[in-house]
C-alpha cells in the first residue's frame, strides 16, 4: 500500500455531499486505510465516526490528501497543504474541474488503482507575492493559480509600472493585470484572452484585463524572475486597487504601493490515475472540436 493514511478534504458547502464522503471513506477503510476527515467538512457534513482533523495535523500526519468539490476546494487545499508536502488527488465534485480531474462516478475505482500505486506525480508551481508601502511589506500570501491587481470600485483604470528584475517593462493602464502560474493559465487568465501553458513549464504569466492600449498582450517570462508592478498615477486618474490571492482578497492598496511577486519555494504534488494526460482533460473541458476517430481517446 503507498498511502497508508488518507485524508479527505470536502466542500462542504454543497448539499449531499455526505454521501459521496462517506462512501469514499468506506472504500478506502476496506483496503485498510487509516481515515481522517478535515475538521470543517467533518461539521458542516455531519461526518463525525472519522477522526478528524486540522489542516497543520493533516499535514503532518497524511499520506494523501483526497479533495471531493471543485477547483476551489483543491485551491484552497493546496495553499494550506504547500508546506508539508502532502501529496494531493481531486474528484471532480463541481463543474470545469481541470486540477479535480476524477469524475464523481470513477471515484472509487481510481483511488483504489492509486492506493495501489498505479498513479502518475506531478509538481505544480506556486506564486509568492507581497505587498510593499515605503519599505514595509504589509501583506504576503502564496496562490497556486494567480495574483490578481484590481483597480478599486467601478471608476477610472488602473496603472501600473511593471518591472522584470528591476529592469523595465512598460507601464499598463488597465481594469487590472493577472499574474499566473502554468496551472492557473486555465482559470481567469484564460478568461482574459491569455495562453494555456503546460502545466510542466517554469514560467510566469502577465495578462492584461481590458487594458486600453490593444497592443497590450500576455507576456510569459521565466519563473526565476520577480515581477515587480507598481501602481502609480496618470492624468486625472487616481485610483487604489485591491490585490486578490487565488480570490484571497487584500484590498487596502494606494498609489505607490508595490507588489513584488516571483515563484514561491515551495510546490504542490498532484497524484493522477495512470492515463492522464493535459491535453484529455483540455479536450474535455473546454469542449474542443474531435474528429470522430477521437471518441474513444
Amino acid at each position: 500500500m503507498h498511502f497508508k493514511s488518507v485524508a479527505i478534504i470536502g466542500r462542504y458547502q454543497d448539499s449531499g455531499l455526505d454521501a459521496p464522503l462517506r462512501a469514499l471513506a468506506t472504500t478506502l477503510q476496506q483496503v485498510g486505510c487509516q481515515v481522517l476527515v478535515e475538521a470543517d467538512t467533518a461539521r458542516f457534513s455531519g461526518i463525525t465516526e472519522l477522526p478528524t482533523l486540522s489542516y497543520e495535523e493533516i499535514g503532518t500526519q497524511a499520506d494523501l490528501a483526497v479533495i471531493m468539490g471543485g477547483d476551489g476546494t483543491m485551491i484552497g487545499a493546496a495553499r494550506k497543504l504547500a508546506n508539508y508536502d502532502v501529496p494531493l488527488i481531486g474528484i471532480n465534485h463541481g463543474r470545469l474541474g481541470f486540477i479535480t480531474d476524477i469524475p464523481l462516478n470513477n471515484a472509487n475505482e481510481a483511488l483504489l488503482s492509486v492506493i495501489a500505486g498505479n498513479y502518475q506525480a506531478e509538481e505544480r508551481s506556486l506564486l509568492e507575492g507581497r505587498i510593499v508601502r515605503d519599505g514595509q511589506i504589509l501583506h504576503s500570501g502564496i496562490a497556486l493559480n494567480d495574483i490578481v491587481i484590481n483597480r478599486a470600485g467601478r471608476g477610472g483604470l488602473i496603472e501600473l509600472r511593471v518591472e522584470l528584475d528591476g529592469i523595465f517593462m512598460h507601464r499598463q493602464r488597465a481594469d487590472g493585470v493577472i499574474v499566473s502560474t502554468p496551472t492557473g493559465s486555465t482559470a481567469y487568465a484564460l478568461a482574459a484572452n491569455g495562453p494555456l501553458l503546460h502545466p510542466s513549464l517554469n514560467a510566469l504569466l502577465l495578462v492584461p484585463v481590458a487594458p486600453q492600449t490593444l497592443s497590450n498582450r500576455p507576456v510569459v517570462v521565466p519563473d526565476s524572475s520577480t515581477l515587480s508592478l507598481t501602481i502609480t498615477t496618470l492624468g486625472r486618474v487616481e485610483t487604489g486597487a485591491s490585490v486578490h490571492f487565488d480570490m484571497q482578497a487584500w484590498s487596502d492598496c494606494q498609489a505607490g504601493d508595490r507588489i513584488d511577486i516571483r515563484r514561491a519555494q515551495h510546490t504542490v504534488r498532484f497524484i493522477h490515475p495512470e492515463g492522464y494526460s493535459f491535453f484529455s482533460t483540455l479536450r474535455q473541458k473546454l469542449d474542443w472540436n474531435r474528429m470522430p476517430a477521437d471518441e474513444n481517446e
